[in-house]
């Protein structure tokens, strides 16, 4: 039986969701918040640029999309380390030539996957929708369309005013509904609040956990005809301590460039309230990134028109309401971006659930229940382990203990292959459960202790120990 499903949001999850539900011959409407990206520039404040790794390439494939995606994305083969005095280092993230990350742009991928879902022929998406409530008993959703230029409407109209111009509700019905609305997620705070109204005793959480950090977006332009003006295959990072710059490539020769950095100032540590004129940006950008500044010739306007992005990590449980509605993607899991995550976690919650609905055909409360419970250990583990990477990237990184544990980490993984896996490799390049990658690394970690302890060499690891320790702990995979 067709069902019609909803989905609230039409950013990349949303977009993607819809793909696998219309390749299983549901009727899926979108109802998106933002103007239509394909025709408007609707970028300022947000990431340019996303970090495209194994989980999300294997969720693009099973679409068949990775062949027009491949042609967005430029290979990030590691960490390009750029030292105050001008100096720099290369990190690579892994020891095989596959073992890379990409840099895509986020509106061109979000428009790929609006272009596929519309192509499906059992897709419709509705921009300048923003969501009002959701009656999930009569199954039936309250829309405020903000343009008012859809006169094909099959939707009755009502009539409302809003602010200074004419608006109309529509009321939406649907058979099932999907909340892919973001961090601030509407469908979340009234999917929760109906799950608290089913009884004192359900279980039922909600924490969001802000970052005292914000980011704001810049710009390293390209050089002549179009050429890079820094390598072009790395993620560029100044690590300073408390905060960092950070530059992805673009296909266009130029970079986004992206302060971290704390809302607040404290002591000798600079916040964003200390950068409020012009003279007060230039000096700090000169004292902390000179390299980078010279780079930049519009950073000063960059600085001053761009806002500032919020940080913050969302938890919550549980992630749907029976068989009616579910969450995805950022609306139930949103995270900081400091293990380039994100969109590739959203898009593993998306072959999760069209496994689930493979698995479980017409019955939504045990798809529902069977993917919130597949997810959402995993979706808490990687929010773990995106906090834990952003204290690497900013400090880490030029930390002597730090690098001689890299080294013997990979070449453990040479001696041990199958059994001794980094972290960050398990969490980038494998499909191992984000959880399980966590537990893993865990152990990985006391390993890596253990041998670098008293050494400041590779050249000294007892190698012997490191084999028992390896086939003691980490059982062949």
């Amino acid at each position: 039986m067709q069902e019609k499903i909803v989905i609230a949001g039409g950013g990349l999850v949303g977009a993607m969701a819809a793909c696998f539900l219309a390749r299983r011959g549901h009727r899926v409407e979108v109802y998106e918040r933002r103007r239509d990206l394909r025709v408007h520039d609707i970028s300022a404040g947000r990431s340019i640029n996303l970090a495209l790794a194994n989980r999300g390439i294997h969720a693009l494939g099973k679409l068949g999309l990775m062949e027009r995606v491949s042609q967005l994305r430029i290979p990030m083969r590691g960490r390009m380390v750029h030292e105050i005095d001008g100096g720099c280092h290369f990190q690579p993230y892994g020891q095989s030539p596959g073992e890379v990350i990409y840099s895509v742009s986020r509106g061109a991928l979000n428009g790929l996957l609006l272009d596929a879902a519309e192509a499906s022929g059992n897709v419709e998406i509705f921009f300048e929708r923003e969501l009002l409530d959701i009656d999930f008993a009569e199954k039936r959703a309250r829309f405020l369309d903000c343009a008012g230029n859809h006169p094909n409407s099959p939707f009755q109209p009502l009539p409302r005013k809003r602010g200074r111009g004419e608006y109309r509700e529509e009321s939406i019905s649907f058979d099932r509904f999907i909340g892919a609305d973001g961090a601030g997620s509407p469908t979340r705070e009234l999917l929760l609040k109906e799950v608290r109204r089913s009884g004192p005793d359900t279980d039922c959480r909600e924490r969001i956990e802000p970052l005292d950090h914000q980011y704001k977006e810049l710009e390293i332009p390209a050089g002549a005809s179009g050429s890079f003006q820094l390598e072009r295959e790395a993620l560029h990072i100044w690590p300073r301590g408390g905060f960092m710059l950070i530059a992805l490539p673009n296909l266009d020769g130029s970079f986004t460039v992206t302060l971290f950095l704390p809302e607040k100032s404290s002591g000798d540590k600079p916040g964003f309230d200390a950068l409020k004129n012009a003279e007060q940006v230039d000096n700090f950008f000169q004292h902390y990134f000179p390299d980078a500044a010279a780079l930049m010739p519009s950073l000063l306007e960059d600085f001053f028109n761009n806002p500032c992005g919020h940080l913050g990590t969302v938890r919550c449980a549980p992630w749907h309401l029976d068989g009616t509605a579910a969450l995805i993607g950022d609306a139930a899991h949103a995270i900081v971006p400091f293990h380039g995550q994100g969109m590739n976690c959203g898009f593993e919650d998306c072959v999760e659930l069209d496994r689930c609905i493979g698995q479980y055909p017409g019955d939504w409360r045990e798809i529902f229940s069977h993917y919130g419970a597949a997810r959402i250990p995993n979706a808490d583990a990687i929010a773990d382990m995106a906090l834990e990477n952003y204290i690497e990237m900013r400090d880490s990184v030029r930390d002597p203990q730090f690098l001689l544990k890299k080294a013997i980490g990979f070449e453990l993984e040479r001696r041990f292959p199958g059994r001794f896996i980094p972290r960050y490799s398990m969490v980038m390049f494998h499909h191992l459960p984000y959880a399980e990658a966590q537990r893993r690394g865990e152990i990985n970690r006391g390993i890596l202790a253990g041998l670098a302890e008293g050494i400041d060499s590779v050249d000294q690891v007892d190698w012997n120990r490191a084999r028992q320790l390896v086939e003691a702990l980490l059982p062949r995979r």
